[in-house]
């Protein structure tokens, strides 16, 4: 146990009397020779005056089992471990050097020493770690092995490591587990052997696969963990060369090379240092209904053909080789019906079924049949074949000649030398063609629809369906030629025919190119127009007619009915010339009494009888007017309208003032009915009214005797109902105080209980260790003494008691008296014996030596 007495300052040179406990050292300096001394305890060190203490009193320095410290500029030693002073006495130091120190008896650090690492514990290597560490200086060990500073090597567990002054430990190494499918990659740092004793160079990586804790040597490094790649029959790796080496199956792969490895050569690959995945591979599988195209296939030798294509068919698997490629993924085998088939290209020369097929030739296979193309074959098209009825058709085109013809009602197929011509139409044909609507009920919606109209199939024969008393014009391109098909018929244009598109008038009054339409409407049927005429008295009148028309037909000259575009038009402007000319040679009062009779003969003309024509008849078009309807007639000036208008009025006001006398004269005789009534309804609500009072007041009389005896008795229940809580609570309230009082009194009785309990014991305990103390003191006091008087010695304590008598009877012995008696007359003498009571009066009785303490630190 350390001594916990404090440590002087060194260098007081007001202490002379140092006490060194055990295991404490000074050092003290000789300042006659200059030399510094190691005093150890337990001693009392007494300095001379040429002495002076520079440093301590210091504990040894003390080192346990299993630490070591590092002391600096250690102390010289022989063989005998015995420390070698110079001839001045003075401690001989190894300067610079260092010394460590294992588990030993404390000692002194001598003059110059330094403890530069305190005590510390030894280092436990684990297994499956070790410390790595360089030589500083060269030394052997223990075994005779020579190492040369700046060697490395592994201290490897487990173990507990003894560091040494030529030794440096660099860090710990922990062993990389190596699990299964895994494997760790190596570096050497500089030349050495692995595990296996195999010689590997700077920067040399290899792999190590075998399973376990794997601890690196001193020049090796761990680059990496490396997971195998666990492979199985559906995938493989895809392996290239970093640089030319020999794999474990002792084949030489080139720098660049590149391979498969499958689940056949091994379940689970960890690549090499020298080999890279570039990616995993999955396998192609085809069934019995597909095939591929390999580009760049390779051979049995594992060499690729450039250039070249290899055809693969179902049913197969097999994985694509480095270099290989798909040309279009897996493809179908063409499955072909009756009515399918395809059109093939040859790309390069080539036999196929006994026909000789040259580069770019094309031809055509049809079903029903399997077909699977060879390489040398580009498939171009799909044909299917087209079913068309009667009134269907397409268009189709002679590639090699230019040539367009319509096939019509018939399923036909297309061959190598054909394809479907898309026949354009002008953008108004188009848009009437998309509309859909029929000519005869949707010729009054002139409004633009807002459905987008479907794409019309540019390549199916352009189909019109007629309607009945109409008539289309169709013009043949080629054959500069013009038809009218009559309805109600369909229409189909061939590849060089265009409809005849008519633009006629519309609105009231009539506007040019308002309706576009294919088909010409044969009537009857009526169209309206508003003319503006003026009087012989210059009166401006607004007529609004309407004509009925047809079409005198003629199927022989057909084409005579579209000789005029806009017939309407035409017809409106002819006959209102002829109503103005008309009405100009009249006055607005014959006009007004005659405008029908002016207006019919006008249009119509006279016959030789002087009456008026049936029909009015345009040779141009054989369009005939039949009919002409008067709808309004309105006057154009503001003057005229406002005297029509005033005596209009007049004759309404006159109507007016006699209908409204009549209806004043009945609303009074109403209000006075109504007045007689309401009086009579007031008198029965009033006495209704009484008698709904007088029920109420006895409701309410009966409803406040109600309403007094409730409130009463509800008052007298609550006080008894509140009496008989007040009383339970005081109950309640008593009980409560006692059990809190009777617990109170109980937790203080306990208390006072375990405090008297507390302070009887503590007293009784203090008593005991006052005996013991006073027990001990004693038997220390009696030691004390026994052991003063051992040291003494019995014999001088006798002397001691002894001395002064006997000097006493020898001085009396020198003067010559027997006895001597000297009092002052006031005591009483006792005279015998008087000289042996003399001599034993004069002698005084020694006293018993008082016992002293010796304190230990004095």
């Amino acid at each position: 146990m350390a001594d916990k007495r404090p440590v002087r300052p060194s260098g007081d040179d007001s202490l002379s009397i140092y006490r060194i406990p055990p295991y404490y050292y000074v050092h003290i300096l000789d300042q006659n020779t200059n030399v510094t001394r190691v005093e150890v305890g337990p001693r009392t060190y007494i300095r001379q005056d040429n002495e002076k203490v520079v440093f301590g009193p210091q504990q040894m320095v003390t080192i346990p089992p299993r630490h070591y410290c590092v002391i600096e500029n250690p102390v010289l030693t022989d063989d005998k471990n015995v420390v070698v002073f110079d001839q001045n006495g003075q401690a001989k130091l190894k300067h610079a050097d260092l010394e460590i120190r294992l588990a030993q008896d404390p000692f002194p650090l001598y003059p110059g020493e330094v403890l530069k690492q305190p005590r510390t514990p030894l280092t436990v290597v684990e297994a499956n770690s070790a410390l790595h560490l360089r030589a500083i200086l060269d030394f052997s060990d223990a075994t005779d092995k020579n190492y040369v500073a700046g060697d490395e090597w592994l201290f490897e567990g487990p173990g507990t490591y003894i560091p040494r002054k030529e030794v440096e430990v660099i860090e710990t190494i922990r062993a990389a587990i190596i699990k299964p499918n895994q494997a760790i990659k190596l570096r050497a740092r500089k030349e050495t052997k692995d595990r296996e004793g195999i010689e590997r160079v700077t920067g040399e990586e290899w792999i190590v696969k075998k399973t376990g804790a794997y601890l690196p040597g001193s020049y090796e490094e761990v680059v990496e963990i490396v997971d195998a790649y666990v492979l199985t029959e559906k995938n493989a790796l895809h392996m290239r060369a970093t640089r030319t080496f020999t794999d474990e199956k002792k084949k030489l792969r080139k720098n660049g090379e590149e391979w498969l490895i499958t689940f056949k050569d091994t379940e689970s690959h960890i690549p090499n240092v020298y080999e890279q995945v570039v990616n995993i591979v999955n396998i192609t599988t085809l069934n019995n209904r597909q095939y591929c195209v390999i580009c760049d296939p390779v051979d049995a030798d594992g060499k690729p053909q450039l250039g070249q294509k290899k055809l693969v068919k179902g049913e197969k698997s097999f994985f694509l080789q480095p270099g290989e490629s798909l040309e279009k993924g897996i493809q179908n085998v063409f499955v072909l019906g009756e009515d399918e088939g395809l059109i093939l290209k040859a790309t390069e020369q080539f036999v196929d079924d006994g026909n000789k097929r040259a580069p770019g030739d094309r031809w055509m296979i049809r079903g029903p049949r399997e077909y699977v193309p060879p390489v040398e074959v580009e498939v171009c098209n799909f044909r299917k074949a087209i079913p068309l009825d009667a009134n269907e058709g397409v268009y189709v085109r002679d590639i090699k000649t230019g040539k367009v013809r319509a096939v019509i009602g018939c399923t036909y197929m297309l061959n190598q030398d054909e394809e479907l011509w898309q026949k354009e139409l002008p953008p108004v044909v188009e848009d009437l063609l998309s509309s859909g609507k029929d000519p005869l009920a949707d010729r009054s919606d002139r409004k633009a629809t807002t459905e987008k109209p479907k794409a019309r199939d540019k390549t199916k024969v352009v189909v019109y369906r007629v309607p009945h008393n109409a008539a289309v014009q169709i013009y043949d391109y080629k054959e500069k030629k013009a038809r009218v098909i009559f309805g109600p018929d369909l229409v189909m244009l061939g590849p060089d025919e265009q409809f005849t598109v008519l633009s006629i008038s519309g609105g009231k009054p009539k506007r040019p190119n308002v309706i576009k339409a294919l088909c010409l409407l044969l009537g009857p049927d009526f169209t309206t127009d508003i003319v503006v005429v003026e009087t012989a008295d210059h009166a401006r009148l607004s007529l609004q007619l309407s004509y009925n028309w047809n079409f005198v037909v003629d199927k022989s000259g057909g084409e005579l009915l579209f000789s005029v575009p806009d017939f309407i038009g035409d017809a409106c402007k002819a006959i209102a010339s002829r109503i103005r000319g008309a009405v100009a040679s009249v006055k607005f009062d014959d006009f007004h009494k005659n405008s029908a009779k002016i207006i019919r003969s006008s249009v119509f003309g006279l016959d030789e009888k002087n009456k008026v024509r049936d029909r009015f008849t345009f040779p141009s078009n054989n369009l005939n007017i039949t009919s002409v309807d008067i709808q309004s007639v309105e006057p154009v000036d503001q003057r005229t309208r406002d005297a029509l208008q005033k005596s209009v009025q007049l004759a309404i006001e006159i109507t007016t003032a006699s209908q409204e006398a009549s209806a004043k004269h009945e609303a009074d005789r109403l209000e006075q009915e109504a007045r007689g009534r309401l009086e009579r309804q007031k008198i029965q609500d009033e006495a209704e009214s009484e008698k709904a009072r007088c029920e109420l007041l006895e409701l309410q009389a009966q409803s406040a005797a109600v309403e007094s005896t409730g409130q009463a008795k509800a008052e007298a229940q609550s006080r008894a109902e509140s009496a008989r809580i007040e009383g339970e609570t005081s109950v309640e309230q008593a009980k409560l105080k006692s059990e809190a009082n009777l617990i109170e009194a109980e937790s203080e009785l306990r208390r006072l209980t375990a405090a008297r309990e507390a302070e009887t014991k503590y007293i009784s305990m203090q008593n005991e260790l006052e005996i013991s103390k006073t027990r001990e003191l004693a038997t220390i006091e009696a030691g004390k003494f026994k052991q003063m008087v051992d040291a003494i010695g019995a014999e001088t304590i006798r002397s001691i008691a002894t001395a002064g008598p006997e000097m006493q009877v020898k001085l009396l012995k020198s003067l010559g008296l027997q006895s001597t008696l000297i009092t002052d007359g006031s005591s009483p003498i006792n005279l015998f014996n008087t000289a042996h009571g003399l001599v034993g009066g004069a002698i005084e009785a020694p006293k018993k030596p008082r016992s002293t303490s010796i304190d230990s630190d004095d």
